[in-house]
């Protein structure tokens, strides 16, 4: 089983308003509302490609009990921690420009987290668990290595979405896989990171720190998988982006779609990028047809 753990769920409120004016009474043409955070867009597209997972980690109030129904309604599974206060709302306004103003999101106790520690505890080696996004501050800034460590003994495949000393913390425990981007592995070493054979060096240096694998999106030039046998190219798709907001999630959860079913990480690295393309040039998160309408685009090819 795939379990996926967001720490801070929020509802994305997303709002459409015709050349919006600061200051003045503005009508919204058009309106919607989502399950948001990065572990739940996982779960999201892992059930738009048929296979199931379950998704972890605290929510409360109204607004929580939005996001489970939401869920649910999707046929995604869950298994939240509910804490004090409520679970944040993110407003995305779209307009003659695109501005976000996101919520803090409920305290997170020790005693909550006892509760979500209780619940991985009873993960075994054929389970995957990701962990992604950032958290709280009222949470260990190392939570996620917290996390890995209890999972050491019984051998569950841990992926890790996170940035910077986050990031970096997880990987004395040799995570499965992690997934940056370009820019985010030049924040870790503090160097800008443009040219290929500069970011294949530096995703080289995380898998000496302990990573397994590696995939670095970079956007409109593919992705890079850096793991044992080699180091491969995926090329990107073609078609107009539509969305940015969970197209790096959706690697995540194309990949771990093939590899749960089939061990072969090469093929489970096309189905990620494809994944991330299929949601850019989606309004929502990917759904299977529109994987498998841009897979025969995806071309990998061995660099090393």
């Amino acid at each position: 089983m795939i379990y996926t753990v967001t720490f801070n769920p929020a509802i994305d409120y997303v709002i459409n308003v015709n050349d919006f004016k600061p200051g003045e009474v503005n009508r919204v043409a058009s309106e919607e509302k989502f399950a948001g955070g990065k572990g739940i867009n996982v779960s999201r597209v892992l059930n738009n490609l048929g296979v199931k997972s379950k998704a972890l980690g605290f929510i409360g109030g109204f607004t929580g009990k939005f996001i489970i129904d939401s869920l649910e309604s999707q046929g995604v599974d869950t298994d939240f921690v509910k804490v004090n206060g409520d679970t944040r709302i993110n407003v995305k306004l779209k307009s003659n420009e695109e501005t976000e103003i996101n919520g803090g999101g409920p305290i997170i106790t020790e005693e909550d987290l006892e509760k979500l520690f209780k619940i991985i505890g009873n993960l075994g080696d054929e389970d995957y668990l990701v962990l992604s996004g950032n958290v709280q501050k009222s949470v260990p800034r190392d939570i996620y290595s917290i996390i890995q460590q209890k999972c050491t003994s019984n051998k569950v495949k841990v992926i890790v979405d996170t940035t910077g000393e986050a990031l970096v913390a997880t990987l004395k425990n040799k995570p499965f896989l992690i997934k940056p981007n370009n820019h985010e592995l030049g924040e870790i070493f503090d160097v800008e990171l443009e040219e290929e054979n500069d970011i294949i060096t530096y995703a080289k240096k995380l898998r000496e720190m302990g990573a397994e694998n590696v995939i670095i999106s970079m956007a409109s030039k593919g992705a890079l998988l850096i793991c044992d046998s080699g180091v491969y190219h995926a090329s990107p798709a073609k078609g107009t982006v539509k969305n940015s907001v969970g197209a790096g999630d959706s690697v995540i959860a194309g990949f771990l779609a093939n590899y749960s079913k089939t061990s072969k990480i090469i093929e489970a690295f096309k189905w990620g990028a494809t994944s991330g393309s299929a949601t850019a040039f989606s309004k929502d998160l990917c759904k299977r047809e529109d994987v498998e309408k841009y897979l025969e685009e995806v071309v990998i090819t061995k660099l090393q």
